[in-house]
């Protein structure tokens, strides 16, 4: 029996046909690998962002700000923390005329003042809570506070450098202490806590 031309064609067509479908197979196989791997970039840059706002949150939760300030009617200098969270002093510098000081017997010898009558707090090293202040030095004598308060102008300049919670520092830069501040900025970010050699550490 013979076949008729039709016949033997039909084959040949299903053999073309099967290496297409395997292609199409593998093109929408490939169209799913590109989407999957969209999805899980898409994915990784959602949970990124998310964990950076998280960040952001806990930082302003904790975020501390210490100034420090002069009160002629208590005749004391004082460090606050007007921050949310609490500042951890790492370091404390007074300077008189350039020079740091040990202490404040120090400070009131180099301006020249009798280094007695007064009352004093520890600042370094200490911890400072949310909306707490620390009275560094009280003068009893009016008088005193008065020249004390007028010897410092233009020659006592102090520096802390505290952190947060999260290890994040900043360094109060005051050159005016007692009285009015500058306009110059106060506060400055810093990545750490820089080493002070022990001779030129405030201690009080």
């Amino acid at each position: 029996m013979r076949c008729s031309p039709a016949a033997k064609r039909r084959p040949e067509r299903m053999d073309e046909q099967a290496p297409m479908a395997v292609k199409a197979k593998r093109d929408w196989g490939g169209v799913t690998a590109v989407i999957a791997a969209l999805v899980g970039l898409l994915a990784l840059g959602v949970s990124a962002y998310t964990a950076s706002l998280q960040r952001q949150q806990v930082r302003a939760q904790v975020w501390p700000y210490l100034l420090v300030g002069s009160d002629d009617g208590n005749q004391a200098i004082y460090v606050y923390n007007k921050g949310v969270g609490p500042a951890i002093v790492k370091s404390a510098q007074v300077f008189v005329d350039g020079k740091p000081q040990a202490d404040w017997t120090h400070v009131l010898t180099a301006l020249g003042m009798p280094a007695q009558g007064f009352v004093q707090s520890t600042i370094n090293p200490n911890v400072l809570s949310p909306g707490e202040e620390v009275r560094i030095i009280k003068i009893a004598d009016e008088d005193r506070w008065r020249s004390f308060r007028d010897a410092t102008v233009d020659r006592v300049k102090l520096d802390i450098c505290y952190c947060s919670t999260l290890e994040e520092c900043w360094i109060y830069s005051d050159r005016n202490p007692v009285g009015k501040k500058s306009i110059a900025q106060l506060v400055s970010e810093v990545d750490d806590c820089p080493r002070i050699p022990d001779a030129d550490v405030f201690n009080n």
